[in-house]
């Protein structure tokens, strides 16, 4: 099995090792590798698009040819986990900043995205949440986060911050506005590990 986390910018190595202590918990072997370049997406089993400066992170990967292997991988079934840039290039239709910026878009899940809606790096924060399936409060960390403004019939919504739509669902696919990777709390890549 093999795991690959799109290392184009973002917390990449916070992934890698998070996914990689969430398969040691579970007795599970997988090597999980760093994507930089087309022709490994097709080889992974699983995909994660870390966080990072969502209009960079969508117009490098279109001009390495990821964008597309991404898009042909999820429509065969491959799991897929987004966090804040990754939630907003999962997306299929974004708010009028992604309009302005020609943000590039995966169009994969059938989610409206808000590309900004908690501010500036500034007004970043943690809070604790509810999250389906989830016993207990996530602490979720949130650094310039977008929010699910709208879905299709499809989308199961898995978490909310005052009414605000911060994670969802849909088939192979789960997006999330905030960062499971900077936390110590395993149980969000737990749960996508229970994908494949």
């Amino acid at each position: 099995m093999r795991i690959g986390v799109i290392a184009i910018q973002g917390n990449v190595e916070e992934h890698v090792n998070a996914i990689q202590r969430a398969l040691d918990r579970a007795c599970r072997r997988a090597e999980v590798i760093k994507i930089k370049h087309k022709g490994l997406v097709p080889t992974c089993d699983a995909l994660i698009l870390p966080g990072g400066e969502s209009t960079t992170l969508g117009r490098l990967m279109g001009k390495e040819g990821i964008s597309e292997e991404i898009r042909k991988v999820a429509q065969a079934g491959v799991p897929i986990m987004g966090t804040c840039a990754g939630l907003v290039l999962l997306a299929k239709r974004g708010d009028e900043q992604v309009k302005k910026t020609g943000q590039s878009l995966l169009s994969l899940m059938d989610i409206t995205v808000n590309r900004n809606a908690f501010g500036r790096q500034k007004e970043s924060f943690e809070c604790l949440i509810d999250f389906k399936g989830l016993e207990s409060p996530f602490n979720a960390v949130f650094i310039r986060a977008p929010s699910i403004t709208g879905f299709g019939k499809d989308v199961e919504v898995l978490s909310e911050y005052n009414g605000v739509i911060i994670a969802a669902r849909e088939k192979n696919m789960i997006a999330l506005a905030f960062h499971p990777e900077l936390t110590d709390d395993p149980r969000i890549h737990d749960y996508f590990l229970s994908f494949f």
